[in-house]
């Protein structure tokens, strides 16, 4: 298979995800946005701040292309965790501009870059190809989407597969309500 199309497959795939994420902030407060949803403290806008940290870290340090701003460290005991919520000095426009730059950045690696360049990724005392820091990426932001998915669902019911806002698998409200409702029942039916 052609490299240039397995990057640019991989590429297209990461961009998909990354929008998924910024959209599931669309038409939420700043306060929904920023609630933390899950006990360990998921939100949407703290998926987005981290997912902008670790392109940065991934299509920057570990090629030796250092996004040009100032980021935490990943060794920064002190600011550990700060990557996955935003402080209240910190606006929705900064943190999804801050993502935005920071895709421009991780493209203008993978352009530069072919799937065989490799680099240093400190936090897993490894060189690595390209190609294997593609698919990591990749992979981490589209379990991070997935969880924006569930968290927009939980804050007010909204699901959707793109941007367009096309209904999930073609079903409206009505059918996804049922569906719950027979799928409870047959949880219950397992109590003892």
């Amino acid at each position: 298979m052609d490299d240039d199309v397995v990057k640019m497959h991989l590429q297209q795939k990461l961009r998909a995800a990354r929008e998924a994420l910024v959209w599931k902030l669309d038409g939420l407060s700043e306060c929904d946005i920023r609630r933390p949803m899950t006990p360990t403290g998921t939100n949407l806008l703290g998926l987005v701040k981290h997912n902008a940290i670790s392109d940065a870290r991934y299509f920057g340090d570990v090629f030796g292309r250092p996004f040009p701003e100032q980021l935490p460290r990943w060794d920064d005991p002190a600011v550990a965790g700060m990557d996955h919520w935003a402080a209240a000095s910190e606006t929705r426009d900064q943190i999804v501009d801050l993502y935005r730059r920071t895709w421009a950045h991780s493209d203008a690696t993978i352009s530069a870059l072919d799937l065989d360049d490799t680099g240093f990724v400190p936090w897993w005392q490894e060189t690595v190809p390209l190609f294997n820091v593609m698919a990591a990426r990749l992979v981490d932001a589209a379990r991070h989407a997935g969880h924006a998915d569930i968290l927009r669902e939980l804050l007010d019911g909204g699901v959707g597969v793109d941007v367009d806002g096309l209904p999930l698998h073609g079903r409206d409200s009505s059918y996804w309500e049922a569906r719950r409702s027979l799928i409870e029942d047959a949880a219950r039916a397992q109590r003892t």
